[in-house]
């Protein structure tokens, strides 16, 4: 008949496919003309739900929800199914996944004389070209620094001696005035260290560290130090007049 317009519309469309067993999101070209049933069925094999604990939902282009598509009789092209459309998958089981869940996952670890020997590893490229802890000039200039160091903490320590009025100067610390009570080593950390009485509660213990006492002082007036922050000199002890206070 004249006048008689026929729609023709594309038996396929092509939907974006998202679920929540996993946070991808893929593109899928369907027949209209396939039910739901058969749509959940291939679905299976994209998100691995069982058809029988899927529910879909459909969105818009813009991801607007429109509809829940909960008639497996019903055909596909039947739901206002239009191409980038997305479908959601809920997976009702609440079940990971075995591709998704990690935990599963066997750990592999390469022994460390293995791992040595390969010629492919990062340690490997390093070693070749000198880098990192494998460049020899840059360790060398970092052991001369790391002497010259201690020689000067040393020579520093040696000129200190105990009962000497002294004031404390550690960077992004306020000043603090005390005496020396103790010069040397210790068993807490390595190196030389100067363990002083401050005139004020400034400190973090009473001249023990770890179980091991090396000076007494009262809580909290005890501190230790590195030689090159202490100054000796003529720094009387402040009192204080309660009057004035």
């Amino acid at each position: 008949m004249e006048g008689e317009i026929t729609i023709v519309s594309n038996p396929t469309v092509n939907v974006r496919l998202t679920n929540t067993i996993s946070s991808f999101e893929s593109m899928r070209r369907f027949n209209r003309g396939i039910t739901i049933a058969e749509l959940k069925g291939k679905l299976e094999m994209i998100v691995g739900a069982s058809p029988s604990s899927m529910e879909l939902e459909l969105f818009s282009v813009s991801d607007i929800f429109l509809q829940k598509m909960d008639d497996n009789e019903a055909l596909l092209g039947s739901y206002p199914v239009d191409d980038n459309c997305k479908i959601h998958v809920i997976d009702k089981s609440g079940q990971i996944s075995e591709f998704t869940d990690v935990s599963k996952v066997e750990k592999f670890e390469l022994p460390d004389e293995a791992y040595e020997k390969r010629t492919d590893s990062a340690r490997s490229f390093m070693k070749k070209h000198g880098v990192g802890q494998f460049n020899e000039e840059e360790k060398a200039k970092k052991r001369a620094e790391n002497a010259a160091r201690r020689d000067e903490e040393k020579a520093a320590a040696d000129a200190l001696s105990v009962g000497s009025r002294c004031k404390v100067q550690v960077p992004e610390q306020p000043t603090k005035l005390g005496t020396v009570m103790y010069v040397g080593t210790t068993d807490f950390k390595p190196g030389y260290w100067v363990g002083v009485k401050y005139d004020e509660p400034l400190g973090k213990h009473d001249g023990s560290v770890a179980g091991k006492r090396y000076f007494e002082c009262e809580n909290k007036y005890g501190g230790f130090v590195k030689p090159l922050s202490v100054t000796v000199g003529d720094f009387p002890e402040e009192t204080y007049d309660l009057d004035e206070m």
